[in-house]
């Protein structure tokens, strides 16, 4: 997927367009699309077959609107274009899949254990997954950035769920199954819809699994909140917190991995890596354009509760909508030169979290994580190239990065601190 400058609006053919496939975002141009789009239709119907079709929202207001308004658009019927025209079995159960006022009862407990303070416990268990998947850049030799990040939330997620290392890796491979059963290195053999139903119900399976034991021994860990949370006077079911369970490791390993591959491919051998690094103080806007650059969620969908004009096209009730979080973030109406990568950005209105009652529950973990993770690459390197092809998920849900080769030069003084911690 190309993140810089987009081709001509007036060249793309928005009458060929298919935002659900999948190749165009693993082999394609879908901000090309996006941009021209926003220019000339920024609200969109795209017929997917005889009966289905959706409504794409590009420009950022607009995604707001959807986003934010849940008495004009409703989440309980699916978030996700695979779930197209389907009723989301999680309705009502997990907070992805839920209105207000329930999700906001449900949300609330997940929010307080999930504040700037009360994630601060876990980063030194952060720093030091970010420190051992950093170790192979150490030797000076090629290695796949991209590949290493993909196992980085699960130090977070695991840890604050609770969840044995043990099953990280699988855990990992699964989710992505989820998120990209296009693509080629992760689907199975009998097809795209196989591999997302293998991956739910080993996912399912297992957290069930967890639960059984969990019930017997509750801790201070997200499993254990969820298994005493009540909502109306009555304890979460079996089905619910299965459900939550699955929304919230989905939800961490789609997100943070995707946002530093997504900046360093953009930065690398560019000024603006070395203005970075070179003043801690940029850290935090940093981070935040990172972020906007990135944007890892493709798309989120809504439905229309009740007939809307939006910018002149008639909605009606029960259309999907759905919102490309990736073109409100390059909307130059709210981001100035927004296909520029600018470290010193600000404000900086992104919604890479989404926005509204669904803004992401994860967002204080995912900022921790990444604010971690792009301390150490600069405390430890002194520069960096790409030494091979950048290869990206065939996802229309996530914008990822799965391979990029790296050669990063390391500072004499963080090779004799990984010398002596060896002995």
């Amino acid at each position: 997927m190309k993140l810089s400058q987009p081709v001509d609006p007036e060249q793309i053919d928005l009458e060929s367009v298919d935002l659900t496939d999948s190749v165009l975002y693993g082999k394609g141009d879908p901000h090309s699309i996006w941009n021209a789009m926003r220019r000339r239709d920024p609200v969109r119907w795209q017929q997917v077959d005889d009966t289905l079709g959706f409504w794409s929202v590009t420009k950022f207001d607009d995604a707001d609107l959807v986003l934010r308004d849940h008495t004009l658009f409703t989440s309980q019927r699916g978030t996700m274009l695979f779930l197209l025209g389907k009723e989301d079995p999680a309705r009502g159960r997990q907070m992805a899949a839920t209105d207000p006022p329930r999700h906001t009862r449900m949300r609330a407990p997940m929010q307080r254990a999930l504040t700037n303070k009360q994630v601060e416990k876990y980063r030194e268990a952060v720093t030091g997954e970010v420190r051992r998947l950093l170790e192979p850049a150490l030797s000076g030799e090629q290695f796949d950035f991209a590949g290493s990040m993909m196992t980085l939330p699960m130090t977070a997620a695991g840890t604050m769920m609770g969840l044995p290392r043990a099953d990280w890796p699988r855990l990992t491979q699964l989710t992505t199954m989820s998120i990209a059963p296009d693509d080629p290195e992760f689907a199975g053999p009998n097809g795209a819809d196989e591999t997302l139903k293998e991956a739910h119900r080993e996912l399912f399976a297992y957290f069930h699994d967890i639960l059984r034991e969990r019930r017997n021994n509750l801790g201070d860990d997200l499993i254990s909140l969820l298994l005493g949370m009540e909502i109306d006077g009555r304890s979460l079911e079996t089905g619910a917190i299965l459900s939550n369970c699955y929304s919230l490791i989905l939800g961490a390993n789609v997100t943070t991995p995707f946002v530093p591959t997504g900046a360093m491919a953009e930065i690398v051998g560019t000024p603006a890596l070395d203005e970075w690094r070179a003043d801690p103080k940029l850290l935090n806007t940093g981070v935040d354009e990172a972020l906007r650059w990135s944007s890892p969620t493709n798309h989120f969908m809504r439905y229309a509760l009740q007939d809307i004009e939006l910018r002149g096209k008639k909605i009606r009730a029960g259309d999907a909508v759905v919102v490309w979080l990736g073109s409100a973030n390059r909307d130059e109406e709210v981001f100035g030169d927004p296909f520029t990568f600018d470290i010193r950005r600000k404000p900086n209105r992104h919604m890479a979290f989404g926005s509204g009652p669904h803004y992401c529950v994860g967002h204080t973990v995912a900022r921790m994580t990444m604010k971690i993770l792009f301390t150490e690459l600069f405390e430890s390197f002194d520069d960096f190239e790409l030494a091979g092809e950048v290869e990206h998920l065939h996802s229309n849900f996530v914008a990822g990065i799965k391979h990029m080769p790296m050669i990063a030069k390391p500072r004499a003084a963080a090779v004799r601190s990984q010398t002596e911690l060896v002995k």
